[in-house]
């Protein structure tokens, strides 16, 4: 039996003209027309998304640096002069920088412990299977969707019992719990992302799970630990009615405390300038945080969807 086969095909000769592909038929005149129409519709629409976004935080900024005159007669046009000495006011005087101590002091330790007792509990739910493992992933999710308004009065009474009423570590731990539920929520799903493979390694290697989980796996979440850290920091940095209710001791008050009593107290004085220099510190470290961490946050957010 015999077999056919195809003969290889000949060089071209010397000086012969080149074969060029066939040229791509061009897209319809139509749809090229309806998607340069959606991409000027979507453009347009992110453009003034953004100017609603960013001009009253540049209006904010522009005032602060105003005399009080100014604010009122000229509200759109550029200071004159810049005045600094508004900040210097707000800082000193309306002691902001007190409620600045308190605030970093609160969601620094807040966020610390969320971050650690977040990871732990969500590693454990998502890489070990025991009784009782999804009623407890879902008792997390339930505390996501539970409002804390219902929970004021007895949390109140509670952290009273407990001795740390007007306290900064009793603040602490009510942010850590608040705050818990969703973190747990979202580091479940990164830490089911990861490959088990380099776990198993660690542990044939005599690793046991603790160093595993602090050595191996957690540097390994660092996008989903910062993502959610972000996301933490900016809900705990602007919490107010936690603070207002468990925290009534003046010299323990935090910024957005502080705003509120600096905003009551120039209605009788009239320091406009000084209360926008106030409303200015509090949102720059936000603003701060997002900026240096906004490439980690997106790889966070993305991170899972491309493994």
């Amino acid at each position: 039996m015999k077999t056919t086969q195809t003969p290889a095909p000949l060089p071209a000769e010397p000086g012969a003209p080149l074969t060029k592909p066939a040229p791509q038929p061009a897209p319809p005149p139509k749809e090229k027309a309806q998607g340069t129409v959606l991409n000027v519709f979507s453009h347009g629409v992110l453009v003034i998304w953004a100017i609603m976004v960013v001009m009253p935080l540049l209006w904010a900024v522009m005032t602060s640096f105003k005399d009080d005159r100014s604010i009122f007669s000229s509200p759109w046009s550029l200071p004159d002069t810049l005045r600094f000495g508004n900040w210097s006011r707000a800082w000193t005087e309306a002691n902001m920088s007190d409620y600045f101590l308190n605030t970093v002091l609160v969601v620094g330790g807040s966020l610390v412990g969320t971050l650690v007792l977040g990871s732990m509990a969500a590693y454990v739910l998502a890489r070990f299977d025991f009784p009782g493992n999804r009623f407890i992933y879902y008792l997390f999710i339930g505390g996501m969707s539970f409002p804390i308004m219902l929970a004021l009065v007895p949390l109140f009474f509670v952290v009273n019992n407990m001795g740390l009423l007007n306290t900064i570590h009793g603040l602490i731990l009510v942010y850590i719990a608040y705050s818990l539920p969703f973190t747990v929520f979202f580091l479940t799903a990164f830490f089911r992302t990861l490959p088990t493979s380099i776990a198993e390694a660690a542990f044939v290697d005599g690793a046991s799970h603790s160093r595993t989980f602090f050595q191996i796996m957690l540097p390994m979440a660092k996008p989903g630990l910062v993502s959610v850290g972000i996301f933490n920091f900016l809900g705990q940095w602007n919490q107010y009615m936690l603070p207002t209710v468990l925290n009534t001791d003046p010299d323990q008050r935090v910024l957005t405390q502080g705003l509120v009593q600096l905003a009551v107290s120039q209605g009788y004085k009239g320091d406009w300038s000084g209360l926008f220099a106030g409303l200015v510190m509090a949102m720059l470290p936000v603003l701060a945080a997002y900026v240096v961490f906004q490439r980690q946050v997106v790889q966070g957010l993305t991170a899972g969807a491309l493994k």
